[in-house]
Parts: structure tokens; C-alpha cells; sequence
């Protein structure tokens, strides 16, 4: 249920709670008034027909001798006390009553009695109960409209705050509540949560900016000395030492290459430049890039076919991407598992879907839940890395416009599927424009 529904049922439940104790108040009040007034009357009715029937020796002002409704509690007062009852028969017109009573005499005299009827006050009182009832309920029905409008100024201002913080999470560092969102209204808690959303994505940008240009002044102040290292290793004799340090050293290059591009990408300074190219070739060259024995599978055109790591495909689909970076993630995902996982490594295209399929232990749980972190490889039995591979990906992939999900096959083994975007609408078969010049009439 919505916030602003959530309040306005709150508030109608108040408005509801408050009529209902008010009116139970009032009635209750009134009720006990009614009945205090009627014993008054009995008491003086009861003085004043004692006074007369001394004098007279008859009753007078509605009063009786010895009636037969008398209740049995004043059937026998002691002595010359006044006493009164409540009667609460209904008999005939007569209602409710308050019955006064007093011996005339001594023991065994006859009982003077009055009864005071309570039904015309009684009746007033269930018609003040019927107009405090349509009082509330026409004044719920003018309070509940003002508190939902009441509410939905709240939510709608905290929706904006939920969607400020929702963009900042999905990487909108620029994202801001402003000071026009509690500006019209004063200082609120609203107001509070907003600048101190706005305080939250301004530390955690200037932190971001700060490990950015870390990373990017540690990979170019690396990339000089390991550039002369790896110069400076063809100077060393021939021998198993020599390309075991080479090896090493190869590896530092692409690690300060990895770092290097991961910090253009956190930059957003890298933009694809696309081509219109056959998305198999584009794939079956990056695998046979990797050096790695990976089977390519194309399917979903008539002349699909099978290729090897070596060999080139040759399919009718193209793509409008940037085939460099395409590459990189097809060779990273390539890389990645056979670096993590087991073969066999196959590599299927069809349509504008990549899947790269490995037979090892699959993704770690952590990794599918929360995504690749920088610097982990996951659980030990996929392997030793500097885990950049799959956050390059990832990261050249959102550039392309591209999704890349990964996933475990339920019989074992990790999947990395890309899917490329639609080309656009406009988008026309190469050399249209050359074929519409040739047919285009010359002055």
C-alpha cells in the first residue's frame, strides 16, 4: 500500500478514534445528568405531595398511595425517609423512570410515591447521539480528502528522495535533491533526509573521484618502469630464467593495462566507435586471439556452421558495434574461464546472443548476488587472478549498450551471455547509399 494511503488511513483512524470517544463521553455525561435531574425531581415532587397530603390527607401532584409498580426497594422506607429508585421497565408510553418515596407515617403507614418518567429526555438524548454520529462522519468525510492531499505532498516529496537515491546507486553521482525540495516548507524531517542524501552522494562522489585518480596515477607512473623492465628483459641471456621473468613481467603490463582502462571506464571517457560488422568473424577472431582451444558454434541463420579457435566465421548476421571492444569482452569472458573454469569452453552465436559456456564449478554464489568485485576471483578451486577480467567486461559492455548476465548451468559450469543491441530502425543493408547513386539520374 502507498505511503499517502497509509497516513490517510491512519489519520481517518484518529479522526474515528477521537468522534468515538467524544461521543461515548457526551452520552455518557448526558445520560448521568438526565438521570440526576429525574432523581432531583422525584425527591422535591415526593416534599412537595408530603406537604399537601398532611394537610389535606390526599394525594396531590401525580402522587400515590401504596402503587402497585412501587419497586420492592421502596415498598418499605424506615421511618420518614425520602428514598428514590430507577426503574428501568417499559410499560406502555412510560419509559424508563425514577421513582421517589416516603412513609407518611409510622411503620405499617401507607407509601407516598412519585414517578418521574425519563422517556422524553432519553428520546433527546438518542437524537443527540444520531447528530453527533452524522456530525463525524461529515466531518471524516471533509478531514479524509485534506489528509490525503496532506499525505501525498509527503510521499510524493519522499518519492523524489527515494528516486534521487536510486539513481546515485546506479552510478548517477551527479544526482541531487536540491534546497528547492524543502525550500516552500520550511525545515522538516523530509527536508533533513533530502540534504542528507544530497551530503551522502557528495562524500561518496569525492571518494569515488579520489580512488579514480588513484588508480589511474598508479597504472601511468607503472606504465613507464614496466615498459623499460620489459625492455630491459630482452637484454638477458636465453634460458628458463629469462622467460620465467618475462612471463612475470608480461603479466604486470596487463595488469597496468587492466588498471588503466578500468579507471576510463569509471571516468566515462571511453564512447564506442561502431562499425557494421559479421558478429561470428567478430567472435571467432577474438577466440582465436585468447590462443586458447575454445569450440565456435554458429546457429540461427540457414548456412549456420561450426568453426574451431582457429578458423573465421562466416555468417549473414552483422552488427552495428565497436568490433575493438567487442573483442576485449569475448576475450575476457574466453580467458575467464578457462582461467576459472574446466573444458571443454564453448562459444555459441546466434542472432545477437553470445553465450560463452565453461564445464568447471561454476560461478561463486557472492559473484552472482552482488556482481564481479575488482582484485577477487571468487572461491579458491576457480583459480588464482587479479579478477579484472569480468569488470572490464562488464564495463565495455554497458559503453556497447549491451547486457551481460552470468549464470550456472543447472548440470555445472558457468555461463557469461551477451546480448547485443538492436540495430536501428533505420539501419540499411551496406552500400545502399553507393547502389541508390548509380541509380540516381545525373544532370
Amino acid at each position: 500500500m502507498p505511503l499517502r494511503w497509509k497516513i490517510a488511513a491512519l489519520a481517518a483512524a484518529t479522526a474515528c478514534l477521537v468522534a468515538l470517544a467524544v461521543g461515548v463521553l457526551v452520552h455518557v455525561w448526558t445520560a448521568m445528568d438526565i438521570r440526576s435531574r429525574a432523581e432531583m425531581d422525584a425527591t422535591n415532587t415526593v416534599y412537595s405531595a408530603m406537604e399537601v397530603y398532611r394537610r389535606t390527607g390526599t394525594p396531590a401532584g401525580g402522587a400515590e398511595l401504596d402503587p402497585a409498580e412501587l419497586p420492592t426497594a421502596l415498598r418499605h422506607p424506615a421511618g420518614a425517609d425520602r428514598r428514590v429508585a430507577y426503574d428501568g421497565r417499559v410499560e406502555g408510553n412510560l419509559g424508563p423512570s425514577v421513582w421517589g418515596a416516603q412513609r407518611v407515617g409510622g411503620p405499617g403507614s401507607p407509601v407516598l410515591a412519585v414517578r418521574i418518567n425519563m422517556s422524553p429526555q432519553l428520546h433527546d438524548l438518542r437524537r443527540l447521539d444520531a447528530s453527533m454520529a452524522v456530525a463525524s462522519l461529515v466531518s471524516l468525510a471533509a478531514a479524509l480528502p485534506l489528509a490525503v492531499y496532506g499525505a501525498a505532498l509527503v510521499a510524493r516529496r519522499l518519492r523524489r528522495v527515494a528516486e534521487t537515491a536510486a539513481r546515485i546507486s546506479g552510478g548517477d553521482l551527479d544526482a541531487r535533491n536540491g534546497p528547492a525540495l524543502g525550500r516552500a516548507r520550511g525545515r522538516d524531517e523530509v527536508t533533513d533526509i533530502a540534504a542528507t542524501v544530497d551530503l551522502m552522494a557528495d562524500s561518496l562522489g569525492r571518494r569515488l573521484r579520489i580512488e579514480r585518480q588513484f588508480t589511474a596515477d598508479v597504472a601511468h607512473e607503472l606504465r613507464t618502469p614496466v615498459g623499460g623492465l620489459l625492455a630491459a628483459t630482452d637484454l638477458l641471456p636465453p634460458g628458463e630464467t629469462e622467460d620465467l621473468l618475462r612471463a612475470r613481467v608480461r603479466d604486470l603490463r596487463g595488469l597496468v593495462e587492466d588498471l588503466l582502462e578500468i579507471s576510463r571506464l569509471d571516468a566515462g571517457a571511453e564512447a564506442p566507435v561502431r562499425a557494421r560488422v559479421p558478429l561470428a568473424a567478430v567472435v571467432a577472431e577474438a577466440v582465436a586471439r585468447t590462443g586458447l582451444d575454445t569450440e565456435v558454434t554458429v546457429t540461427g541463420s540457414p548456412a549456420a556452421e561450426h568453426v574451431d579457435h582457429a578458423e573465421h566465421a562466416v555468417a549473414a548476421e552483422h552488427v552495428e558495434t565497436d568490433p575493438r571492444r567487442l573483442e576485449r569482452i569475448v576475450g575476457n569472458l574466453v580467458t575467464n574461464a578457462h582461467r576459472h573454469g574446466r573444458t571443454p569452453v564453448r562459444v555459441t552465436v546466434e542472432g545477437l546472443t553470445v553465450v560463452v559456456r565453461d564445464h568447471g564449478p561454476g560461478f561463486p554464489a557472492d559473484l552472482l548476488l552482488d556482481g564481479p568485485r575488482r582484485f577477487r576471483t571468487g572461491a579458491a578451486e576457480r583459480g588464482a587472478g587479479h579478477g579484472l577480467g569480468l569488470t572490464i567486461a562488464l564495463g565495455q559492455a554497458r559503453v556497447l549498450g549491451a547486457e551481460l548476465r552470468l549464470d550456472n548451468a543447472a548440470d555445472g559450469g558457468a555461463i557469461a551471455t551477451l546480448r547485443l543491441p538492436p540495430p536501428p530502425t533505420d539501419t540499411r543493408p551496406p552500400h545502399d547509399d553507393a547502389e541508390a547513386d548509380t541509380r540516381r539520374p545525373r544532370p
